[in-house]
């Protein structure tokens, strides 16, 4: 497997498919080294979640944290949505394919939730608030549905007219410097 770990480009096909579950009995590379690896490029790149398709690896893993607390940032291998509850509200999703690009996305408030960390250890927890919409975002990625395929037209015409705007400004500011 050739790993590129960088970012993939917003219309790289991996992005688009499916990921693979995880084999822990015979795994394609060391649990604990895919979870340093995503790790190490979300804390590089200031995200709160990343997706291994979103460099190139077609697992069914993601990490989730803060970038600047490495020790809270959590491994989610072959996860399972068991239940979604609450209210679904709307808030702005960023994502490390998109740069800048902040739409309004709606997401259940509550879900219930399966995974494997990469100690093997599998958790069923509940997850609430903007944990559990990061969860659900990058739960998106494994499924190769992109947040902007979540967004009603007029949310995501917005996100990328202020998007436009921003890069005029940063232009036009760099030209003053």
């Amino acid at each position: 497997m050739n790993l590129n770990l960088e970012l993939l480009p917003p219309n790289h096909p991996l992005l688009k498919e499916p990921t693979q579950k995880f084999d822990f009995d015979d795994p394609p590379m060391p649990p604990d080294h895919l979870f340093m690896m995503l790790s190490d490029i979300m804390i590089k790149n200031k995200g709160i979640g990343l997706a291994a398709n979103q460099i190139g690896i077609p697992y069914n893993v993601f990490v989730i944290g803060d970038p600047t607390n490495e020790d809270s940032i959590i491994s989610v291998f072959n996860p399972n949505i068991i239940s979604r509850s609450g209210e679904q509200y709307y808030a702005e999703e960023g994502c490390l394919t998109f740069p800048d690009l902040y739409v309004k996305i709606k997401r259940y408030n509550v879900i219930r939730t399966r995974f494997t960390t990469h100690d093997g250890d599998t958790d069923t927890i509940k997850l609430s608030g903007m944990t559990s919409r990061i969860f659900q975002h990058e739960y998106d990625h494994l499924h190769g549905i992109l947040y902007t395929k979540r967004a009603n037209p007029y949310h995501l015409d917005k996100a990328k007219r202020d998007l436009k705007k921003v890069l005029k400004l940063r232009k036009r500011n760099a030209k003053k410097s």
